[in-house]
């Protein structure tokens, strides 16, 4: 790619990212980072983008989930277990509701970093800087806690490294066979949701023990013991992203060695800024937040920098506009990228558009409100013609209190009981397993009118 090097970024406008005080202890840390192994492998991620590919076509559907922040605090492999477990729930639902292949991504393994809609905060009379995220600062509201330490990046990168070793243990060595469906039932996913899971769960060993009486050869029962398991985070921290961008021996392309897939934040997305350059120039599939405030020429020039070359699989438009508001927004981009000719993966976001402050104080995002937007999207899409290729969720295996409703009802009087989170609030196992089930009846509409229109 011309005019483009790992560190073109450094020239062009940057925002939401930290001012070290210390820039002989950055160089320092950016230049240790710089020794170490990527992350991610070049061949996982072309991977991903061809079955990224498919989503787009309606071939596949698009499952992207975990953490809003994570923690080094909160960090364990009980923690990575619990939400690796669910995603698999929420897969299982969602494929059979779809009938296609669900694509698992998880918000893991490097989202430390986030963006805040100030720069400071103020608790009483003391203001400091905002908290941005473990990789940065510390979330304790102390001067000290809020300088941002460049050595944090080296912890980021040692937690990253841990969890993508127990996920890639988890996908291949036999925790994520099908077969074993009935155990990743978590213990708090009781009631009616519970029982439709089980009644799936059956449906599938059934079938499995068809398919072991008819004979199935050891290839396909290892394919059935395996799962293809990504990483993905907001690429916002550039000296770390930066760090672990890699040159593929291979290919000559480069990667970003910091995770499968990056996504870039609906406040960082300037088309001529620092964020939108680094991510332009590397090979990976890359997210792109569609808020509110986008425009539809601002897309066009974003699709025209990020994918030029028009493939498949490379770019996710992530829908997130707040329930009762995607009707507004949603259709005028659909056009444009129709009017372009653009390859996309059109997926929704339907957390950050539903933030509200509880009436006890606490940040939360109502569960009918993540559901109401679901089912926008997939209507807008339905009109449009176009494929609604994946849903992205801030969730947690863990049996939290951070989002309100769902089918255990979580009230703004419960929101204390459990709420864990460093930043925003995630949909809990409950809450996200009944969203699976959901988004499983919209792509089972969606099959059942598509067969309706190829038979008449």
């Amino acid at each position: 790619m011309t005019n483009w090097s790992k560190s073109s970024w450094r020239d062009l406008p940057r925002i939401q990212m930290p001012d070290y005080p210390d820039m002989a202890a950055l160089n320092a840390v950016e230049a240790e980072l710089a020794r170490y192994p990527v992350l991610v492998f070049a061949g996982e991620a072309q991977r991903l983008k061809r079955q990224l590919a498919a989503a787009g076509r309606g071939e596949a559907f698009l499952l992207q989930g975990g953490d809003c922040a994570e923690s080094f605090e909160q960090f364990s492999s009980d923690g990575i277990r619990d939400t690796f477990k669910v995603m698999l729930q929420m897969a299982i639902v969602l494929t059979h509701g779809a009938k296609v292949p669900v694509i698992k991504v998880g918000r893991m393994a490097g989202q430390f970093a986030k963006p805040r809609s100030a720069n400071m905060e103020t608790v009483g009379d003391v203001e400091l800087p905002s908290y941005r995220g473990d990789i940065i600062n510390e979330l304790a509201f102390t001067e000290a806690a809020r300088i941002p330490d460049p050595a944090k990046m080296l912890r980021a990168y040692t937690q990253a490294a841990a969890t993508l070793n127990l996920i890639r243990a988890f996908s291949t060595g036999g925790y994520a066979d099908v077969h074993q469906v009935h155990a990743w039932t978590l213990g708090f996913t009781d009631g009616e949701k519970a029982a439709k899971y089980r009644e799936i769960a059956n449906r599938i060993s059934d079938t499995l023990d068809f398919m072991a009486a008819a004979g199935v050869n050891a290839q396909t029962a290892h394919t059935l013991q395996t799962v293809d398991f990504y990483t993905s985070h907001e690429s916002l921290l550039l000296e770390y992203e930066e760090a672990l961008c890699r040159q593929d021996s291979l290919t000559g392309k480069w990667l970003a060695g910091s995770g499968h897939f990056i996504w870039i934040g609906d406040r960082t997305r300037q088309p001529d800024g620092a964020h939108v350059e680094f991510a332009r120039g590397v090979s990976n599939p890359i997210g792109l937040k569609c808020g509110p405030s986008m425009e539809v020429d601002d897309l066009k020039k974003l699709i025209a920098k990020l994918n030029p070359d028009n493939e498949e699989g490379r770019l996710t438009l992530i829908a997130r506009f707040g329930a009762g508001a995607v009707g507004d927004h949603l259709p005028k981009l659909i056009r444009a990228v129709k009017e372009e000719g653009a390859n996309v993966v059109w997926t929704c976001d339907a957390m950050h558009g539903n933030t509200i402050k509880s009436s006890s104080g606490y940040k939360t995002r109502p569960f009918e409100s993540v559901l109401r937007e679901v089912r926008e999207f997939f209507g807008v899409h339905a009109a449009e013609g176009t494929v609604a290729g994946g849903v992205h969720f801030e969730m947690t295996g863990q049996d939290v209190t951070e989002c309100t409703g769902g089918v255990r009802a979580v009230s703004d009087e419960d929101l204390s009981d459990r709420y864990h989170t460093a930043c925003d609030p995630r949909l809990n196992a409950s809450q996200s397993l009944e969203l699976a089930f959901l988004v499983a009846e919209e792509l089972s509409a969606r099959r059942s009118t598509q067969a309706a229109k190829a038979v008449g």
